[in-house]
């Protein structure tokens, strides 16, 4: 699992861009592999809601603690980027807010209506938290019309209390069930990281739980370890391994797999709708 770092002058641009308008990205602060090859051809997950997250996954770079006060005007500028940038499928996601009482899902409604509003041609994708398990923010953030729906459960069950320990499996799955009460005709996705001690049985078991929570698309990618002090790769899969998870993803139903060492649950986005 080699890539080539490429930083033209896309890249520079869209990195200029985002610095310019305060904004942040899961690429920069998760330390995404795929951040060149993105930038570079002009396109970027942008995280809203600050870059501190309320909760302590032992996989993720981001930084972890008390964050600060919400900024009411993040939505616009997040617009303004995405309109700058002439994205026709925009993906936002946040750190996750266990401190405010909606989990922020108000201030991801404003990021979909703003876009809308800059860009009305312009699909989106929203990579949410689980919410705390208040139905009532999704529905809010269902509401405001994203055209994609994604929540990541990651991992097994199993290794939650090691890998996500202030998580739960069962909210995330309910989540993604509720997603499509509220909307039935609404596209809902999710992603799984491999690699940090599952069995083959216990992903083939989470494929098998987010279909019956109808969920469309899967993501399927190989953890990378950003430091020394998250959790050790405990295997690395082959290309080949990949392809057979695919296989048995497409088979149980999904409309869409992306299976591969580097994919991430923002990768190729626009090629899933």
């Amino acid at each position: 699992m080699k890539i080539k770092p490429k930083a033209g002058q896309r890249y520079e641009y869209v990195k200029q861009l985002l610095g310019t308008n305060s904004l942040h990205t899961v690429c920069q602060e998760a330390g995404c592999p795929n951040i060149f090859k993105c930038f570079e051809s002009g396109t970027a997950t942008l995280l809203i809601l600050g870059d501190t997250c309320t909760r302590k996954c032992r996989f993720c770079l981001v930084n972890k603690g008390l964050p600060k006060e919400v900024d009411l005007d993040e939505p616009v500028r997040v617009a303004r980027a995405v309109k700058e940038l002439g994205l026709g499928f925009a993906v936002v996601t946040s750190v996750t807010r266990d401190d405010l009482p909606d989990g922020g899902a108000s201030v991801f409604s404003k990021v979909v209506r703003e876009i809308r509003r800059f860009s009305p041609g312009c699909e989106i994708e929203l990579l949410i938290p689980d919410f705390a398990g208040s139905r009532e923010s999704l529905t809010a953030v269902i509401g405001a019309g994203p055209d994609i729906l994604n929540h990541n459960v990651e991992t097994v069950p199993r290794l939650y209390p090691l890998v996500r320990p202030l998580a739960d499996y069962q909210r995330s799955l309910t989540l993604m069930a509720n997603a499509k009460e509220i909307s039935p005709t609404l596209t809902t996705k999710s992603g799984l990281m491999i690699g940090l001690g599952e069995e083959l049985n216990e992903v083939i078991e989470v494929l098998l739980d987010l279909r019956r929570a109808e969920c469309d698309i899967i993501t399927i990618g190989q953890y990378l370890s950003p430091t020394p002090d998250h959790l050790p790769v405990a295997r690395y899969y082959n290309p080949h391994e990949f392809e057979e998870f695919k296989d048995i993803a497409q088979r149980l139903g999904f409309a869409h797999v992306e299976s591969a060492p580097l994919v991430r649950s923002s990768y190729r986005s626009a090629k899933q709708l």
